[in-house]
């Protein structure tokens, strides 16, 4: 009787090769494709370069933590890229067109995202809209009012207004110090980012509110049951994913001294993908802060790389779409 006991607990024991490609997977990727580009590219390997790097990232793991947040509760935000290019339209508008100070400028777009957020909810939670088609909606919607506000310009210094006058406002080193400034010589931004993500992961490993928020996404039916407030746990979970895509529209704007319009639509793909990934890392299997911080480097590293080689940034989506879809095929693989 022994034999067959032990027989199965090596079994057990035995990590099979598919086991240990989602487990470690996604590091052994990251590794591969900073040696890669390393050894190709002679300016890879750089202060600037990296500094470059974690700038991007810092505002796709932002945004890619919002969706991770509405992924917890078995739900999906399509709106996000929207509401990041909103936030940049925002903030640069206060500072520019209004000669705002600080204070308002931050106020203003984190505002609007938890507002999207709530509208979010309230399509999804109370009218019960799936979250796909509730999160499009949004994304059209909001493209719509800043394309209408700025009439498709982008707004930035001293740019000229109907009337034959220039913008009274600027950009202000404190704004600008968000996404250019740097402390230690680290980005402010990357901290930024590094705080955001240790908050959130403590949040929600190791709090009760984080808990019920899997809970609710596990099994929404028997987390009612057990007297959770799932639809109250859904519309935090919106809100949280529109305050995150604000704040990545802030660094965003930050960044690049300007306010383009329809700037965020690219961060909706990157989001996902980070977020998606982050399944796979460690195995955890699941939407989880720390995952889809290491699937953001992946993509900021590949996608810095590519443009680095003179890629075309429209061949740069195949390689995102295909990663995705990897990641994708690996989870679904796992849970068989």
């Amino acid at each position: 009787m022994e034999q067959p006991v032990l027989s199965s607990i090596k079994k057990k024991q035995t990590l099979s090769p598919l086991d240990f490609l989602y487990k470690h997977g996604t590091l052994l990727a990251i590794l591969v494709v900073i040696a890669y580009f390393g050894i190709t590219l002679d300016r890879f390997f750089t202060y600037d370069n990296f500094s470059d790097i974690l700038r991007s990232i810092s505002i796709v793991t932002l945004v890619a933590i919002g969706i991770t947040f509405s992924l917890i509760v078995d739900g999906f935000d399509l709106s996000v890229g929207s509401t990041v290019s909103l936030a940049t339209i925002s903030s640069a508008a206060a500072l520019v067109l209004y000669r705002q100070e600080i204070f308002v400028t931050l106020l203003v777009p984190i505002l609007l995202g938890i507002v999207v957020g709530l509208l979010n909810s309230l399509l999804i939670v109370k009218l019960r809209l799936p979250d796909l088609l509730a999160t499009l909606a949004t994304m059209y919607a909001i493209n719509g009012v800043q394309l209408t506000y700025t009439k498709g310009f982008s707004i930035y210094n001293d740019m000229p207004l109907p009337d034959g006058g220039t913008a009274p406002g600027k950009f202000i080193p404190s704004f600008l110090f968000i996404g250019q400034g740097e402390v230690f010589g680290i980005p402010f931004s990357v901290l930024l980012m590094l705080l955001i993500v240790v908050v959130s992961h403590l949040f929600l490993t190791y709090t009760k509110p984080g808990r019920l928020f899997y809970m609710t996404g596990e099994n929404r039916e028997a987390a009612r049951l057990a007297g959770i407030p799932v639809n109250r746990y859904r519309t935090y979970a919106y809100v949280i994913s529109g305050f995150f895509a604000a704040l990545g529209g802030i660094v965003l704007a930050s960044r690049i001294g300007t306010g383009q319009v329809s700037a965020g639509a690219s961060f909706l793909m990157d989001g996902v993908a980070a977020a998606y990934i982050g399944f796979s890392v460690f195995g955890a299997g699941k939407p989880n802060v720390i995952g889809t911080l290491f699937g953001s480097i992946l993509i900021g590293v590949l996608l810095n790389g590519l443009t680095m080689m003179n890629v075309p940034y429209y061949a740069q989506d195949i390689v995102k779409g295909v990663i995705l879809v990897g990641a994708l095929a690996l989870s679904h693989m796992q849970k068989k």
